[in-house]
């Protein structure tokens, strides 16, 4: 089995519910288990600013699945929640949004996978969860932590246990 960070985010219906109901969708137990979670933060929007707040987290599982094949399988749940990315705006409002964030050490660059995430290192709603549940983690050799140290955290909110946004 081997460690992979995922990011989940979403503005558009119950983010919360659709969060715990994909989850449990992506680990069955089996061939991905759900090792750790972050708490839910709303953040503000970023790339396309004009709607509303996300909400954002992180998960770590261990997986039997290469990275392509839990790839498939987080869009194949993006797909149960009626996310469309062919018909959506760039970084625009969405139901569901799932990021293969880093698989173990592994370095991937090939059509529709890279690992670690292009973006991850430039993005404090996907770092602030992240550090939360895996503070000491080094990606592509860059601490997480550090990597947060240096980015603007303001508007990022940590909601309490059963809040909804």
């Amino acid at each position: 089995m081997t460690e992979s960070l995922i990011g989940l985010g979403g503005n558009l219906g119950n983010v919360r519910e659709t969060f715990d109901r994909a989850i449990r969708a992506l680990c069955d137990g089996a061939e991905v288990r759900l090792v750790a979670r972050a708490a839910n933060y709303r953040t503000p929007p970023w790339g396309f600013e004009a709607q509303p707040p996300f909400l954002n987290t992180c998960v770590a599982v261990e997986t039997a699945l290469s990275p392509r094949a839990l790839l498939d399988r987080a869009m194949a749940v993006e797909r149960a929640f009626g996310r469309r990315r062919e018909a959506e705006t760039r970084w625009g409002p969405r139901t569901l949004d799932i990021d293969l964030l880093a698989y173990d050490d592994v370095a991937v660059d090939e059509p529709g996978l890279t690992l670690p995430h292009p973006r991850l290192f430039e993005r404090a709603f996907v770092l602030v969860p992240l550090v939360e549940i895996r503070p000491d983690a080094v990606i592509a050799g860059r601490s997480v932590r550090s990597a947060l140290a240096s980015l603007d955290t303001r508007g990022i909110e940590r909601l309490p246990d059963g809040a909804s946004s």
